[in-house]
């Protein structure tokens, strides 16, 4: 069975109810919410064997967060931090209405994660995967984090295993130009790059529709697959092909929102599941932006669905795009 191992911080999500204020609430949820480990949670539920490997503290926090995971069916492999030392990063979120945004603000400075060494990581399982993933949002917590991470997508793409990150850029968690100083030390040991189109924008400080972002970024970066997704109007797929680009693109179907929170991780694991399983791209799209669809309907930043559910609206999501 094909395997997915992701790498990163999942910060633990503190949020008032409905459209509550932050300062008005009195009461909060307690939700897992990473890039790396919702893609996880997403594979997995699509009969994808998956892992999410971190560093966390040894303390109620970081305790809750991979009980949180595992009731999901996801394997984790958790090198434990003396919790005197380390905290478990937080995101406080606050879910808006339109004209108000959504807006979260992040206190993961100093978090377990950011201290992970190359060794604090199973590089055996790693390298034995057939796609391994994390998002940019993690490299960014600090030097450590960074380097670790490029010693991970190393130790995978030197093995032959798919690597894959997405730029899940958060406003007030590190500068974009940071980013993309980060970001430029992990290409050469891309092959998959996967991001909202103002999130690449914001980072890669690029202009243009999803199509011709798609191609100038695999152009620069010799990437294999640039996936743009494109919140709720779908997602466009670069396949780089010896003497053509491929580009595959599919539409969304209507859904009335309910939380948009986990729609890109979900969309990741989603992606990638249907990726390693078959190698195929379009089916690979479809699938994502299936995900997705179900995620924004559901409350909270983890996908919780039925296989056969995401099945549906896949091909939903195919008659759709025709």
């Amino acid at each position: 069975m094909p395997e997915l191992v992701t790498f990163g911080e999942t910060p633990l999500r503190l949020s008032p109810p409905g459209k509550e204020r932050l300062e008005t609430a009195d009461s909060m949820a307690l939700d897992a919410d990473g890039t790396e480990s919702n893609a996880a949670v997403t594979a997995q539920l699509l009969g994808v064997d998956s892992t999410w490997v971190s560093k966390l503290p040894d303390s109620p926090l970081g305790r809750r967060i991979v009980a949180e995971l595992e009731s999901h069916g996801l394997e984790t492999d958790i090198t434990w931090a003396d919790s005197t030392e380390y905290r478990q990063g937080l995101v406080f979120h606050e879910s808006g209405h339109p004209p108000r945004e959504s807006m979260r603000w992040h206190d993961r400075k100093g978090s377990a994660t950011a201290t992970a060494k190359p060794g604090d990581l199973p590089m055996d399982r790693i390298q034995t995967a057939d796609i391994a993933f994390t998002g940019l949002s993690t490299p960014a917590l600090s030097r450590d984090a960074a380097e670790t991470t490029k010693a991970m997508l190393r130790a995978a793409h030197g093995s032959g295993v798919t690597t894959a990150i997405d730029i899940d850029y958060q406003a007030g968690l590190a500068d974009p130009a940071f980013l993309k100083d980060v970001l430029l030390e992990l290409f050469e040991h891309l092959e998959v790059l996967v991001a909202n189109e103002e999130r690449i924008r914001t980072v890669l400080d690029r202009s243009g529709k999803p199509r011709e972002l798609a191609n100038s970024v695999a152009a620069e970066y010799d990437l294999k697959t640039v996936v743009i997704t494109r919140s709720k109007r779908g997602a466009v797929a670069l396949q780089d092909t010896p003497g053509t680009n491929v580009i595959h693109e599919r539409e969304t179907v209507e859904t009335e929102a309910v939380d948009d929170a986990g729609q890109h991780g979900a969309f990741s694991g989603g992606f990638l599941a249907r990726l390693a399983d078959d190698g195929d791209l379009s089916a690979a799209l479809s699938y994502g932006v299936a995900a997705a669809t179900l995620a924004r309907t559901v409350p909270g930043p983890l996908l919780t669905a039925e296989r056969s559910e995401v099945d549906r609206i896949a091909d939903d999501v195919i008659q759709a795009s025709r």
